[in-house]
Parts: structure tokens; C-alpha cells; sequence
């Protein structure tokens, strides 16, 4: 299937999951990630969750984070570049929902892209490849971008892969690990 199409499957998918299926498919996924080998770092991105469009649950992979003492650092979206800033989260970050519903800090302690170690990524749907379909305005594939070539990607979805994404062109930028409440994908 195209981007076009995995995207609409997908949002549909998705809003058919009912709220207690969300939590407990996102604290699956939680449990799943302390499996993997990456908790020996110091920067870990994290997306806040937009509740509304029924992504994973960051709030368990928080808590982790915290619990291991690593710097959070969470981003700030914007519209008229499609580009993010990054921002350590701390007890004094003020998260407000922009006009999307994203929950972001509202300014903080600026934190470049060249020093975030792992990066948990949301999206819509992925293939056997590591390639990724997000909600296409390229926010992801333009920051990915900016970090060092060893940085971790690793995505989070509720769904199993898809055996191949049609158009992925050179500017998409593959994960590492993609870790869904059944299993984890390495690529």
C-alpha cells in the first residue's frame, strides 16, 4: 500500500481502539521496551501523546525515563517551517496543547538535535523494512535528519507491520526498533 492509504487504514484502525485497549497495548509496549538495549544512554526524545488521535501512551515510558534518571527531552512543533525545537523536560516545564492538540512546552532549556542518543517516534503504520508512515508533514523525517547517524530510532505503534510501504523515497528516514504490544522489531 501507499503512504495515502496506510495513513487512512490506519487513523481508522486507531480510532477504533477503545481507551482501555490504548492503555493496555501502551503499557505493553512500556514493558517491551525495557527489553531492549538502550537504557545505558543519557538523551532520550520523547513524543507527548496526542490523546484525541488515540496514540501510545508515553506517560509509562516516562515514568521509566525518570525512574533511570535520564535527561527528557520533549519538542515544539512549528507550522510554518514543519520543524521542531527540543527542550529538556523539567519539574518546571508548563506543557500547553497547541492548535493540533500536540501537548508541548511552552519555551525551556533548548537541547540540540545532535545530542539526543535515542528517539521514540510515533507513527501511523510501518513496514518489514523500518520504513514509517506518519501524518506526512515530514516533521520526523526533517529532525531525524539533524541527529547523529548512531542515534536511535525507534518507533512505537499498536499494529503489526506491513510487509512493504510503496513510495518511500531517500528523505525517509528508517528506524532502528519498532516495538508494538506483541513484539519488537529490529531492522
Amino acid at each position: 500500500m501507499t503512504k495515502a492509504e496506510l495513513r487512512k487504514t490506519y487513523k481508522l484502525k486507531r480510532q477504533e481502539l477503545s481507551s482501555e485497549t490504548v492503555e493496555e497495548f501502551s503499557l505493553q509496549i512500556a514493558n517491551r521496551l525495557l527489553t531492549l538495549p538502550i537504557w545505558d544512554f543519557s538523551f532520550y526524545h520523547i513524543f507527548l501523546s496526542i490523546e484525541e488521535l488515540k496514540e501510545v501512551n508515553t506517560d509509562y515510558l516516562l515514568n521509566i525515563l525518570s525512574g533511570k534518571d535520564k535527561h527528557i527531552v520533549i519538542s515544539k512543533s512549528d507550522f510554518t517551517t514543519n520543524t521542531m525545537i527540543h527542550f529538556l523536560l523539567t519539574d518546571s516545564t508548563v506543557i500547553k496543547k497547541n492548535a493540533y492538540n500536540i501537548p508541548e512546552p511552552l519555551d525551556g532549556i533548548e537541547v540540540p538535535a545532535q545530542n539526543l542518543e535515542v528517539v521514540f517516534i510515533p507513527l501511523l503504520a510501518f513496514d518489514e523494512e523500518g520504513h514509517r508512515v506518519g501524518y506526512g508533514k515530514g516533521f520526523y523525517d526533517s529532525f531525524l535528519a539533524e541527529c547523529k547517524p548512531e542515534t536511535l530510532k525507534i518507533g512505537l505503534s499498536f499494529f503489526e507491520s506491513e510487509s512493504k510501504i510503496e513510495d518511500v523515497f531517500d528523505g525517509d528516514m528508517a528506524l532502528d526498533y519498532c516495538v508494538t504490544p506483541k513484539q519488537v522489531y529490529r531492522f
